[in-house]
């Protein structure tokens, strides 16, 4: 199980995680939805731009750029938070969708735990793989942490004064504001 767009749903992407034996040249991809890394992308770019039922994951220290020229050809990218306080897939996720213009589903793996999911989809997540040893239901309600963003980001893209009317001011997005 997954979330996606804020609901729990069943998962039919398999994540294919490389063995410490395994080589991404060597690996054989299995049939059906795929998420490869993106190392096995490049090794066998030849083979698997081939098919429409593959996706691409990042690691950490990997760069969104590093997928410019296809982003568009996945339907799902993911990016691996390999422990919680591992912060650099917000950078990745956000320059997918800010610059790279990557409409996709954005997926979070690896160590996602509820606290972070809030600030994900602020980043342009839409799709969250909790870890397995916590509750998904619980996981869902990061989400909804909040009520209200003050700064921009991916999401919300305007920040909180341009999104409310104030009271006596009845034009908003003035240079009054």
């Amino acid at each position: 199980m997954i979330i996606k767009n804020k609901t729990i749903i069943a998962d039919d992407w398999t994540v294919l995680r490389l063995q410490e034996h395994d080589t991404a040249e060597d690996i054989i991809v299995s049939v059906g939805k795929v998420i490869v890394p993106l190392k096995v992308w490049r090794a066998q770019h030849e083979t698997l731009q081939q098919r429409k039922d593959i996706g691409v994951w990042l690691a950490s220290d990997e760069r969104a750029e590093d997928l410019k020229d296809d982003v568009q050809k996945f339907s799902v990218i993911a990016i691996d938070f390999p422990k919680f306080s591992d912060g650099r897939g917000y950078s990745i996720a956000y320059n997918l969708r800010a610059r790279l213009g990557y409409k996709g589903e954005l997926r979070a793996i690896g160590d996602v735990l509820r606290d972070q999911l809030f600030y994900m989809h602020r980043v342009g997540f839409d799709a969250f793989a909790p870890r397995p040893d916590r509750k998904i239901e619980d996981a869902l309600k990061g989400l909804s942490d909040f009520s209200e963003v003050y700064q921009t980001s991916f999401n919300p893209i305007l920040p909180l004064f341009r999104r409310t009317q104030r009271k006596g001011n009845s034009t908003v997005g003035t240079l009054n504001d």
